[in-house]
């Protein structure tokens, strides 16, 4: 990997992000898939540090939460007594600001409620000052919700009730929903802004350009690390790389975090500031 030149990992990394499977890069650039996944992970360490560090003191208002399904290996179902506990089903969670695009924390695990107490501090830590919340139903939010903000945010559930698809379109189209009703759980939140489409937008973009994330394909991770390396570049390359079609700028040049629109030779020439991610 420390062989290639700054031109070919630039075509890797814009290749992995636009959601290329590591053998369709080895066949494109024909770099060994061996040294491809060696640079994808250290890329994504790299990626993970630069966001554990960049949001900081965000002046987010409004928050809309959601997680996503995946899998590490084989799916849950699959799974056996022998296989490592980070095996089967894996959740990415994903806090969006709806007026910048910006992805202030991510997180990868388990769709329990530590997983969500995690979310909570961390958004509690990231973003400056008191604003709305806006999540699924999912029993977990409201009890880590309560207990990490209490009374000092403005918080809402979408709550969303599906039908059955009919006929031979079960297994892979989505339900249908039959009606959606919006709950005030904590302080005054605005009723027009209680959603969750932009976050659920954001799902897409991760299933279009996470080739592990992608269904329907044998593309999948087979190590949780890996995966979450993948998560991390993404992210990055999404806030700081990727022009917002509404926005016409980057969504951390909307939020004010960076003026200009990085590029990956700013990336791989940016120093470290922790020498070992946790």
């Amino acid at each position: 990997m420390n062989q290639l030149s700054q031109e070919k990992k630039i075509l890797i990394a814009n290749l992995l992000v636009e959601g290329n499977s590591i053998r369709s890069i080895e066949r494109i650039t024909g770099v060994h898939r061996d040294t491809i996944m060696r640079l994808g992970i250290t890329l994504g360490n790299k990626a993970y540090e630069f966001l554990h560090f960049k949001m900081r003191n965000l002046n987010c208002k409004y928050i809309q939460l959601d997680e996503m399904w995946g899998f590490i290996k084989k799916k849950k179902a699959n799974k056996t007594a022998e296989d490592k506990r980070e095996v089967g089903d894996v959740w990415v969670w994903v806090a969006l600001d709806a007026d910048t695009k910006l992805v202030p924390f991510f997180s990868v695990g388990k769709r329990s409620q530590a997983r969500a107490v995690e979310m909570m501090e961390e958004l509690q830590e990231r973003i400056n000052g008191r604003f709305q919340l806006c999540t699924d139903s999912f029993r977990g939010y409201f009890n880590a919700v309560d207990a990490v903000f209490g009374e000092d945010i403005d918080y809402a559930q979408l709550h969303k009730v599906y039908g059955e698809p009919a006929g031979e379109t079960k297994r892979y189209s989505p339900a249908n929903i039959i009606r959606v009703t919006k709950k005030m759980m904590l302080g005054h939140p605005d009723v027009n802004r209680i959603s969750t489409s932009y976050v659920e937008r954001q799902n897409l973009t991760m299933r279009m350009q996470i080739r592990r994330l992608t269904r329907l394909t044998n593309a999948f991770s087979k190590k949780l690390y890996n995966f979450q390396c993948a998560i991390a570049l993404h992210f990055f390359h999404y806030n700081f790389m990727r022009i917002h079609q509404s926005l016409r700028v980057t969504p951390a040049m909307e939020a004010g975090i960076t003026t200009h629109l990085w590029t990956w030779y700013d990336f791989l020439n940016y120093e470290s500031q922790i020498s070992k991610v946790a």
